[in-house]
């Protein structure tokens, strides 16, 4: 009989971080992939410090230097390394600002989504019957719409801005977080320990939270970086779409849309450098994420 849940390779722990850390740099592609994620973000929190100029400062903008090529000097003095946008803004650093922005935004609704998809996966697995039945019945329906077109549906319907962009994206994404725990925790829910514990009796959120959960967070940690890379993607089409967020928040779908439109009079610095920066940012997140899926998962080590 076992006498409690299997080992965590997740959980804390100097010895399992170690085994981790070697199963996960055995790849050194998805190294290279975590280091430029670490920059990324390291950069993006240093905005205000590494931009020669505040993209969201309308007075700071003008409109004389619009659309100069990269390595032009504008009116303030600084030479514009990217160039600028249609507004004036030096492109470098509305990227800068833009990739904070996206990524707050994808975090934070990835944050929620999971949160919100982890309850409600637990809860279905945990109480079974009814509860279960309406709960994936649910799930089922939403995961049977594309996210886009749902997110698209929903930020269409509520208008632009932050807070309505992250509602969308959260509803189009904790179905997959629900089903992912929901699987995880029903091959659980039947083990001796889950049994015992429910015995003794310990209190149902216990049971559910101090003994399935830890089973579940290897699938949800890849599901969670999956995921959090969706939510930048959708908000760029969102906002590439005109529905996301408005033209004055520079983030890096606003900045492709925005070049977008001056792409075939030979300006393609405006929308190819931003649509380069989310390339890179998307292809970090999913080599890190696949690599922690290998890592994570016995059945996929070599």
């Amino acid at each position: 009989m076992s006498a409690g849940p299997r080992a965590n390779p997740a959980a804390p722990g100097g010895g399992l971080v170690q085994a981790l850390w070697r199963d996960f740099s055995r790849s050194h592609l998805a190294v290279v992939a975590l280091a430029v994620l670490v920059l990324v973000v390291l950069g993006a929190l240093a905005a205000p410090w590494i931009s020669p100029q505040d993209p969201y400062d309308q007075a700071a903008l003008n409109l004389a230097d619009a659309r100069l090529e990269p390595g032009s000097t504008g009116s303030g003095g600084y030479t514009h390394v990217l160039g600028t946008d249609a507004d004036g803004r030096d492109l470098y650093s509305a990227i800068v600002y833009g990739t904070r922005l996206s990524l707050g935004i994808g975090l934070l609704a990835g944050l929620i989504a999971l949160l919100l998809g982890t309850m409600l996966g637990l809860l279905a697995a945990f109480r079974g019957g009814w509860a279960e039945s309406a709960i994936m019945r649910v799930v089922d329906l939403q995961l049977s719409f594309p996210p886009l077109m749902l997110a698209l549906v929903l930020v269409a319907s509520m208008g632009q801005g932050k807070l309505q962009v992250i509602v969308a994206l959260v509803a189009a994404q904790y179905a997959y977080f629900a089903r992912t725990v929901h699987g995880a925790a029903s091959s659980e829910r039947e083990r001796e320990y889950i049994e015992a514990a429910a015995a003794i009796p310990l209190p149902p959120y216990t049971v559910a939270v101090g003994h399935l959960l830890p089973n579940v967070l290897p699938p949800l940690i890849v599901v969670g970086t999956v995921q959090i890379a969706s939510s930048i993607v959708l908000e760029a089409t969102l906002s590439f779409l005109g529905v996301g967020l408005p033209v004055t928040e520079p983030s890096l779908g606003t900045l492709i849309y925005r070049g977008f439109e001056y792409m075939q009079s030979g300006r393609t610095w405006i929308s190819v450098y931003p649509g380069a920066a989310l390339v890179i940012l998307m292809l970090a997140i999913n080599l890190v994420g696949d690599q922690l899926r290998d890592a994570l998962n016995p059945r996929l080590k070599k």
